[in-house]
């Protein structure tokens, strides 16, 4: 009844993320990790944008941030910056705001009835000194701070392939994981309907204990044999393919410490920048945009012909599984589900469930139940509120030159859960109790940056004086401080420079 030997199935990000953290949980115990991965199967490779939760994880499994950052072309993220996402008439060309991630109210008090009372500056340079450090183009930390620690809180862009194969080689070289390569073609259950091995085209059986399904969209195990279906979300997420392009700058260009989303007509275009590439991709609803003028605005985006630039066409199925876990088997990656790349999900969801899994991993058969059963719970309420928070940013904005934007806003495409929650933040803003679940992955800072960087009317409450006069000081002192790390923290690019010859302060 012990479970001696762990399959993870397909590797690429979610697989070797996997990997990594079970043999950290488990490295001390008499349990073997196996990834097999199948030779034919193309890596979707799309996911190059992180959160800072990805920090924590790399310094958990003991990666070396000054190797990660040479070897996966690495750039620093602070912030997403939203342009467009507003209507151009109202709020001007080239409207943006920045979803920041330092936390607001650095010096404590909660800024927010301030800033709905004084609204001349915007609510990010108002509550936090980083929008002015993105805006000037500089890193969040130092040459000479230590590995995963900064001046301002960050995560990373990243070449997703060179990611896997790192993650690879520190879980085969620190926690004994080994990798098979092999194309499985089907399963065997047992009289309990769980898996009892896998089946290789090669007439191979391949028995193991318990079963992870990192094998993308096609959700080999947890789909295709277990038959756990998908909830579907397209009616309210909107969005349903993907342009995605790789397009190669200048070695001397100036790298932006934050991903670029820019909203269009019927979606919006990420704009990552890598040491000597940008990934740039079209998210859009071909419901209610030709594909052929979906690439022509791609094209017009990065002003060059995607003829050399080999474009891949995404499509998503937006929703998430029924179970996650169900007998045996974990889904985890694209295999859980899919909502669209808006605030870098799929690794967030994909680390956040692998984490969890790891956390609470099972011994022996007799837990399988019980475990899957909150995991399952736990893992439904994260995806429903990821959905609602991905929706906000849609449903807020007061765009009306499209059909898309319109359709956004129907009432029938917003959870009764987010329109609760707009009706009442409409009347007080948010505070922490409107977040009740410990496992959020977004909670009341990312609301409050996306509500009022897209001007969400919330009536501004009464002030009394000596709120005011605490509220005065402290955002004097976050301007203060935003514009000394502007001045003295260093440029993005030569901060990476000076990394790949020096490295980073280990110590």
């Amino acid at each position: 009844m012990t479970i001696k030997n762990v399959a993870i199935i397909g590797g690429g990000t979610a697989g070797w993320i996997t990997a990594n953290h079970l043999g950290k949980a488990l490295e001390k115990e008499q349990i073997q990790i196996t990834l097999i991965e199948d030779p034919d199967t193309p890596i979707i490779g799309v996911g190059e944008g992180t959160v800072p939760m990805m920090r924590q994880t790399l310094q958990h499994f003991g990666i070396s941030e000054s190797e990660f950052i040479s070897q996966c072309d690495a750039t620093f993220k602070q912030s997403i910056k939203f342009v467009n996402w507003l209507d151009k008439h109202q709020h001007g060309e080239n409207n943006y705001y920045h979803h920041l991630f330092d936390y607001p109210f650095p010096f404590n008090e909660d800024l927010t009835p301030y800033w709905l009372n004084k609204t001349e500056q915007s609510f990010a340079d108002t509550v936090s000194f980083q929008g002015l450090v993105c805006d000037n183009f500089k890193a969040p930390k130092r040459i000479t701070d230590k590995e995963y620690e900064g001046a301002t809180t960050y995560a990373y862009h990243l070449n997703a392939a060179k990611f896997a194969k790192l993650l690879k080689k520190h879980a085969e070289e620190q926690f004994g994981v080994k990798y098979l390569s092999a194309k499985i073609t089907d399963v065997t259950f047992s009289e309990d309907g769980s898996i009892r091995e896998l089946l290789t085209d090669k007439a191979e059986s391949l028995p193991f204990d318990f079963y992870v399904d990192s094998s993308g969209f096609q959700g080999f195990l947890i789909e295709k044999k277990l038959n756990v279906g998908l909830i579907d979300k397209s009616k309210e997420l909107l969005t349903n393919t993907a342009i995605a392009v790789q397009v190669p700058t200048e070695k001397d260009r100036i790298i932006p410490p934050y991903t670029i989303s820019t909203a269009h007509q019927a979606g919006w275009i990420w704009d990552i920048a890598l040491p000597e590439r940008r990934g740039v991709g079209f998210v859009f609803s071909n419901n209610h945009l030709n594909t052929d003028l979906a690439y022509q605005k791609v094209e017009r985006y990065i002003g060059r012909s995607l003829d050399e630039l080999s474009p891949r066409e995404i499509k998503m199925r937006i929703g998430f599984r029924e179970k996650f876990w169900a007998h045996n088997c974990v889904a985890i990656g694209l295999s859980q589900g899919f909502v669209e790349p808006l605030e870098a999900t799929a690794l967030l969801l994909t680390d956040f469930s692998a984490k969890l899994l790891a956390e609470r991993f099972p011994r022996d058969k007799q837990t399988l139940a019980p475990l899957a059963r909150r995991y399952n719970e736990q893992l439904t309420e994260v995806w429903t509120n990821t959905l609602d928070f991905i929706k906000l940013h849609y449903c807020i904005s007061d765009r009306t030159d499209s059909d898309f934007w319109i359709d956004n806003r129907a009432p029938e495409t917003i959870s009764q859960r987010l329109a609760d929650r707009l009706a009442i933040w409409q009347q007080t803003n948010p505070v922490r109790s409107d977040f009740p679940s410990k496992i959020e992955v977004f909670d009341i800072e990312n609301y409050l940056y996306v509500l009022y960087g897209m001007k969400f009317k919330t009536a501004p409450p009464e002030l009394d004086l000596n709120y005011s006069n605490r509220a005065e000081q402290q955002s004097a002192q976050v301007n203060q401080m935003a514009k000394k790390l502007a001045e003295e923290l260093p440029q993005h690019r030569e901060l990476l420079v000076k990394i790949a010859k020096y490295g980073l302060n280990q110590i």
